[in-house]
């Protein structure tokens, strides 16, 4: 490997799966979550597609959450799987670089999009006659546009920085995918000042974000605790419940390894807390955010009711 880094400006993926059973496991189970965060995902955007009942501002940021995470976990686990396989593990700077771009932009763009929806709910359970106004189709589409540019000029920056820098010892990145923190540990230079910048952008698109996520929950369950029907507060806190514990699994994971100075980083646990914010999360969200909904549970036999109606009529005609 040492002159395999020495002459190439290829980097190597060392992966996630150890070679064993427990890592054939493993590689079956993550592509079996693959599967199910596709087909969640892209149900979730075909039914609100479909349903004209659920054209509001509300899905309108659920079928751009969805979007982003069929792109999100396509992103990583594809490369992932083909290097398993294969065990061709090298990957290019180009490729690397294109593969950064994306999971940051995507990453940056899916928390802000989550804050955006906790806003939404908050508005829509403690302020509902103001709903119209303050969550309008206007400012719904000013709050997906910004995510995607600010999540796409905080991408560009940081992945060519760290393409840019020096490389002089492995180029065998400790990852299973080209993860910032990662390939910064392979740097030969200080790079206490770029860490700085990080530890900006991890503040701004993770941290605030949950802190504002935790405040209009926070609203939304006083809220719920006024109601008066014991059955509705249980299902609301039951709703809300789930709904933080798929936003702890993407948000907390993702700050605490950008946080992390350089010198108290573990490989090992990078890993593993990866695959809760790029494999699990884009599983979870349709089920939380989407399957559990009244209103999605309606549009779906709509959908079913209309396309079975459509077979019935085709199958009468003459």
């Amino acid at each position: 490997m040492e002159n395999y880094n020495k002459t190439s400006t290829d980097f190597i993926l060392l992966g996630l799966f150890p070679p064993s059973k427990i890592g054939l496991f493993t590689f079956i189970l993550i592509i079996l979550i693959f599967l199910m965060a596709w087909f969640g995902n892209l149900s979730m955007i075909l039914l609100i597609l479909l349903d004209i009942h659920l054209h509001i501002p509300m899905y309108f940021l659920l079928i751009q959450l969805s979007f982003i995470d069929l792109n999100y976990i396509s992103t990583i686990v594809p490369k992932m799987a083909s290097d398993f396989l294969f065990e061709n593990k090298s990957i290019s700077s180009i490729e690397c670089g294109i593969q950064s771009f994306f999971f940051l932009t995507l990453g940056g763009a899916e928390a802000l999009i989550l804050a955006s929806m906790a806003y939404d709910r908050y508005v829509a359970v403690c302020f509902p006659l103001h709903y119209p106004v303050r969550m309008s189709k206007k400012v719904s589409v000013l709050m997906i546009t910004g995510s995607w540019i600010m999540g796409s000029i905080n991408s560009c920056a940081h992945t060519i920085y760290v393409l840019h820098l020096p490389y002089c010892r492995s180029r065998a990145i400790n990852h299973f995918f080209c993860d910032v923190p990662a390939m910064v540990n392979l740097a030969c230079m200080d790079t206490s000042v770029y860490e700085y910048t990080v530890f900006v952008s991890t503040v701004f698109f993770l941290v605030l974000p949950f802190i504002g996520i935790a405040y209009s929950y926070g609203h939304v369950l006083i809220a719920v605790y006024r109601m008066h029907s014991a059955e509705g507060r249980r299902k609301a806190y039951s709703t809300c419940s789930t709904h933080l514990t798929v936003v702890t699994f993407y948000y907390m994971p993702f700050a605490y390894t950008y946080l992390r100075p350089r010198s108290l980083r573990s490989p090992t646990e990078d890993k593993v807390l990866a695959v809760f914010y790029t494999i699990l999360t884009p599983m979870l969200n349709p089920i939380i955010y989407s399957l559990r909904n009244k209103e999605v549970k309606g549009a779906l036999r709509r959908v079913i009711h209309r396309i079975y109606s459509v077979k019935m009529n085709t199958n009468y005609l003459p």
